[in-house]
């Protein structure tokens, strides 16, 4: 994913880290002993609410996003509400839109993030999600180092980006773990891709990283599939990933990577979020 957008002016507010949701038995077993849960999110609350506004902001434009990609982000209930269940959902919409900015676009959709309001160094990072299928469909779970949006053009690459999940709808089957940064050894980032037997659209899986000071693992489902160290780069490539990063939760419509919805494709279509969780 990229970050450039112009319209994209985040909420600073709220607190660094907040305290997190309690775990059941069950959950906490499978956090392991060596990690202590500092932050998570839940998405408790009733349905048709907006997810906590202490913990997330809508990233709002239709500018392509850096990728052409062909949707407008709202901060809409129709695009991104709580669903009652415990869950976030994220909702992808063949709907013509005009932003306040003047932009038109033929889909709509949501782009969640938490800068200035939960950042992270180090650490383990998960979501349990479940991703929709179809052509022109892009879901995403990430991060970006704290200063991305400094300035009218942002500051991507330079300020790194680790793509703990990104599955194209049209291959539900391939998960793609990525990082990118100012490097022209690895123009397109660097990174892996998981092929598996089944869909991941057919179920809720838990996305991850593991970011040590000098590698990322990924993770799905508590499994290490990839990981990428700094000795992976060429020498005088620079390694990003020192500094704090924030969180960002997405369904993409269109762009470089996915092409374009086809007649195939389903709409609304969603993307839902049990919870996310940051150890330690």
């Amino acid at each position: 994913m990229a970050v450039s957008d112009t319209t994209a002016k985040p909420v600073a507010e709220g607190p660094e880290l907040s305290p997190p949701d309690p775990l059941d038995a069950e959950q906490a077993a499978n956090a392991g002993s060596s990690s202590a849960l500092v932050w998570s999110d839940g998405f408790g609350g009733p349905a048709g609410n907006p997810p906590d506004p202490t913990k997330w902001n809508f990233d709002v434009g239709g500018n392509g996003w850096g990728n052409e990609e062909l949707q407008y982000y709202t901060a809409r209930p129709g695009n991104a509400r709580l669903d009652g269940n415990g869950n976030l959902v994220i909702t992808a919409r063949a709907e013509r839109y005009r932003g306040a900015d003047g932009v038109e676009r033929d889909y709509t959709s949501a782009r969640l993030q938490t800068l200035e309001k939960v950042e992270f160094t180090y650490g383990r990072l998960e979501a349990r999600i479940q991703v929709p299928a179809g052509q022109g469909l892009a879901p995403a779970f990430w991060t970006l180092g704290d200063e991305a949006y400094e300035g009218d053009e942002g500051r991507w690459p330079q300020c790194g980006e680790i793509d703990a999940m990104e599955v194209i709808g049209s291959e539900p089957n391939v998960l793609n773990g990525t990082l990118h940064g100012p490097w022209p050894s690895a123009p397109r980032g660097i990174g892996d891709e998981l092929r598996l037997p089944t869909p991941l659209t057919a179920d809720f899986h838990t996305y991850g990283v593991e970011w040590e000071p000098e590698s990322v693992s990924f993770l799905l489902d508590g499994s290490v599939y990839a990981t990428v160290s700094r000795q992976d780069l060429g020498p005088e490539d620079p390694w990003p990933f020192q500094h704090p990063n924030f969180l960002l939760l997405n369904l993409a419509v269109g762009g470089e990577w996915p092409g374009s919805p086809d007649a195939s494709t389903q709409f609304p279509a969603r993307m839902l979020v049990d919870w996310v969780r940051i150890y330690r």
